[in-house]
């Protein structure tokens, strides 16, 4: 059952000049530990933070609150599963909320695309709810 979609465009010209202009300020506010990490060791360094930013946008609104209600930029990450697709890791706020729109008996997965043709980038965000094997639904 879908939950909720958002997707973003984000210009990445706009990323490179709030990293010259702000540089880690802009960093340290938007982008977790996680998403430094992988961004920081690109050769479009300002490509991948874009790809992030727009993830973090279109995850807001698939939760359906925007960066609103508690839902602040550094609670949505993005991470990648082992097999390298990527997903959401979400913390604070925005977990708070995916739980909250969560039907009983159901687990939320966050399936996220992300791209990037320069001057922009892409991201595409659907929450869903898994029923959660052996629970009985009403």
């Amino acid at each position: 059952m879908i939950l909720g979609i958002g997707n973003d465009l984000c210009d990445i010209r706009r990323i490179e000049k709030s990293l010259e202009r702000f540089g880690d300020r802009f960093v340290l506010r938007i982008f977790t530990e996680t998403e430094q990490k992988r961004s920081e060791g690109k050769a479009t360094r300002a490509a991948s933070y874009a790809k992030r930013f727009a993830a973090k946008e279109a995850c807001s609104k698939a939760l359906g609150t925007g960066l609103r209600r508690g839902v602040f930029w550094r609670d949505m990450g993005v991470v990648n599963q082992r097999s390298g697709r990527p997903t959401m890791a979400l913390t604070g706020g925005a977990l708070a909320r995916l739980q909250e729109i969560t039907p009983a008996g159901m687990s939320p997965q966050i399936d996220l695309t992300l791209t990037d043709e320069y001057p922009l980038a892409q991201a595409i965000v659907i929450i869903s709810g898994v029923i959660i094997s052996g629970v009985q639904q009403a």
